[in-house]
């Protein structure tokens, strides 16, 4: 664990150093362990956002098991998304390439379809903050990353509301190429073109459950 917690210092530090190229940050990032190197990287982050929303104990156990039905229907409602546990939270991934056509923003049709879905769950949870990050990949400029993640971040915003989730409960954040889950190589290059959500316990939820009072 110290060894662990050591690397993602270190190599956090690494990579906001201007002398580094693309592939030797992104090398870094699949070296000391991808989602990790998020949290360590940004409290902004998915993860980040995730560790610190959690309040432990008791009414951390209940939002706990709350979150495990949430996820267990967005696994459904989205198979091809990679959705994880994390603390008393969520972290849903979904595959930019299947979402999005190259350099585009515009959401697919058939992913449209997985969207309703989605926002469907969020409604019925309706006690739960979303945020929504873009990420890409390191090819290209890395102003045009930077956008381009903005507008994919703020396109499945804009149609989760379309769908009736309120604004009120999203927020959405970009990244560009900065924060690589895996290494830019071609086997790996494509999963860092992604958009994460980060699900977790707004007021509501947190004062019920430490009232003991979450069903």
């Amino acid at each position: 664990m110290k060894k662990t917690i050591t690397l993602l210092l270190v190599v956090s530090l690494c990579l906001g150093c201007g002398s580094w190229n693309k592939q030797q940050k992104g090398t870094a990032a699949g070296a000391a362990g991808g989602a990790l190197l998020g949290a360590a990287v940004s409290k902004g982050s998915v993860w980040g956002v995730l560790a610190g929303a959690a309040i432990g104990g008791a009414a951390g156990n209940l939002i706990g098991k709350h979150m495990d039905d949430q996820a267990k229907e967005l696994e459904q409602a989205v198979p091809t998304a990679d959705v994880t546990r994390v603390g008393e939270g969520i972290n849903m991934t979904f595959d930019s390439s299947l979402a999005f056509q190259i350099n585009s923003a515009e959401i697919s049709q058939s992913y449209k379809d997985e969207l309703k879905s989605v926002a469907g769950v969020f409604q019925k949870y309706d006690d739960t903050n979303i945020l929504i990050e873009g990420h890409t990949d390191d090819t290209g400029e890395e102003a045009y990353n930077m956008e381009l993640s903005k507008k994919r971040a703020q396109a499945v915003a804009d149609y989760l509301v379309s769908q009736g989730v309120s604004s009120s409960r999203l927020t959405t954040k970009w990244y560009g190429e900065t924060q690589p889950k895996y290494e830019n190589t071609e086997a790996d290059r494509a999963k860092n073109r992604r958009v994460e959500l980060g699900i977790y316990a707004n007021d509501d939820m947190v004062a019920a459950a430490k009232e003991g009072e979450l069903d």
